[in-house]
């Protein structure tokens, strides 16, 4: 047995008055009648070796929970347990043959009824061999197969080092002519290689490029962040010279 149940309660009570290496001692000895599913041995010497315990408190253990007999000391609830779990394995050992039996009666009840189901009118003769009536070949339906799917194209994601090709070039400067490809196409491919999972695979990247390109917005009126700070720097930076130019000819009028 590899595994059976240790009832905390009962084995608390029933140690109560056993020190602890007593009590490990008990337990070796429990485990050791579980793992042999058989009484232990006679020799109480022998015993005491096997779980590291003195003989002295050996033989005070046997004689307090087992009970001797001609073939080696018995546990009264081991043996309970043991019997239980070869009633249990041989249950589950009668159920497999049954259903190991009951699939075979099925298999060969399908095969007789469609052995049974064919009939022919052909008579042998006594040499063995088919009297027919008409040799002409029988004409056979063809067999109706069903249509094999088509294995889904698997997506793929588009690769880090990808570089604007030639093709992809010419559909965006005929399609747009106001975009600028290349910094199109660097957009692009940022924008796709930084989506997680799912969402940045494709099964059809030049259609995806194709509706990238048509989607943009004209150049007269989209800036990049780059170009929007820029612009604002240098509207500010316009403001400032006006005002400091503004200060000087203020000057110049109140000395006249």
């Amino acid at each position: 047995m590899h595994y059976y149940q240790h009832h905390i309660g009962d084995f608390i009570k029933a140690t109560a008055r056993l020190t602890d290496g007593q009590s490990m001692a008990y337990l070796r000895l429990l485990w050791m009648y579980y793992d042999s599913e058989k009484p232990l041995k006679p020799d109480s010497k022998i015993l005491a070796f096997q779980i590291g315990a003195s003989i002295e408190d050996t033989e005070l253990l046997l004689e307090s929970f087992f009970w001797e007999s001609g073939n080696g000391w018995h546990h009264t609830r081991c043996d309970q347990e043991i019997a239980e779990y070869h009633a249990y394995l041989e249950k589950k050992s009668n159920a497999g043959r049954a259903s190991a039996e009951r699939r075979k009666h099925s298999s060969s009840t399908v095969v007789e009824q469609v052995l049974n189901g064919c009939s022919t009118d052909v008579q042998l003769t006594t040499n063995h061999k088919p009297i027919t009536t008409n040799q002409q070949p029988i004409n056979q339906q063809p067999i109706n197969h069903k249509p094999t799917k088509e294995p889904m194209q698997r997506g793929t994601r588009l690769p880090a080092d990808c570089v604007l090709t030639t093709d992809w070039a010419d559909f965006c400067k005929q399609e747009r002519p106001d975009l600028v490809a290349s910094k199109v196409f660097d957009e692009f491919r940022d924008y796709w290689i930084a989506q997680p999972g799912q969402k940045g695979v494709k099964t059809n990247w030049g259609a995806t490029w194709r509706n990238w390109v048509r989607n943009q917005r004209s150049t007269a009126s989209y800036k990049t962040a780059t170009e929007r700070r820029q612009e604002n720097n240098d509207k500010a930076w316009a403001e400032f010279l006006g005002e400091q130019t503004d200060h000087v000819i203020e000057g110049v009028c109140s000395h006249d």
